[in-house]
């Protein structure tokens, strides 16, 4: 099975070779400048976003502080949203009232929190999730739909509920440690291509066999 070049905007054919608008290549998709976003990562709506960083940060802005970094290989599905730390409010005073923004001489690089938001690789994003300000989710993570996920979560865990807790693993530890040893989202391109059965099987004798 081929990969779609990370730079085809809709990576997804249709069975009457049409594209299927609403899955896009977050790389080819946002050129904003405080999204940093991974190779074949992808997100899908039901609709057609005209905007897909605004729909999926609506509070990330172009003069934010945070970035939000996605990684390689992710998968975010239909309702995800990202609530950066530019939605936040100060908590240290007497009031959350934000006084500041509506004064031009104050709210210049005022901004109370700003924690970067990190998704790492392959983490799968389900239906509904929302990820809170400053969370860092692990590579191979799945956070389950309707999820709403802050502070960090380990690598290769799966999370349900609000809050957001690890109801499990996917892998036991060893496993977990030789997927982050192997690393494979960093292998050269064609090199993945040829290890998808292996990856697809969840064969990691065959995945270690062909590691460069």
């Amino acid at each position: 099975m081929p990969l779609p070049a990370p730079d085809q905007l809709h990576p997804i054919l249709l069975p009457d070779g049409t594209p299927h608008k609403g899955t896009v290549h977050l790389l080819a998709a946002i050129s904003h400048p405080r999204f940093q976003i991974g190779a074949h990562s992808y997100a899908s709506d039901f609709g057609d976003p005209k905007d897909w960083a605004t729909h999926l940060a609506p509070y990330l802005f172009e003069f934010s502080q945070e970035t939000l970094r996605i990684g390689k290989f992710c998968q975010i599905a239909h309702g995800v949203r990202f609530i950066t730390a530019s939605a936040n409010h100060a908590t240290d005073g007497l009031s959350c009232y934000p006084f500041a923004i509506f004064d031009p001489d104050q709210r210049t690089g005022y901004q109370p929190d700003t924690r970067d938001t990190v998704i790492g690789h392959d983490v799968w994003l389900g239906y509904g999730a929302l990820v809170l300000p400053g969370a860092k989710i692990g590579h191979g993570a799945i956070i389950g739909a309707g999820a709403v996920v802050r502070g960090t979560i380990p690598d290769y865990a799966i999370v349900t509920g609000n809050p957001g807790v690890v109801a499990k693993y996917r892998f036991d530890p060893e496993t977990i440690a030789h997927l982050l040893e192997l690393a494979w989202w960093d292998w050269p391109t064609d090199l993945i291509q040829t290890a998808i059965p292996a990856i697809m099987k969840g064969d990691i004798a065959a995945l270690q066999a062909l590691r460069p």
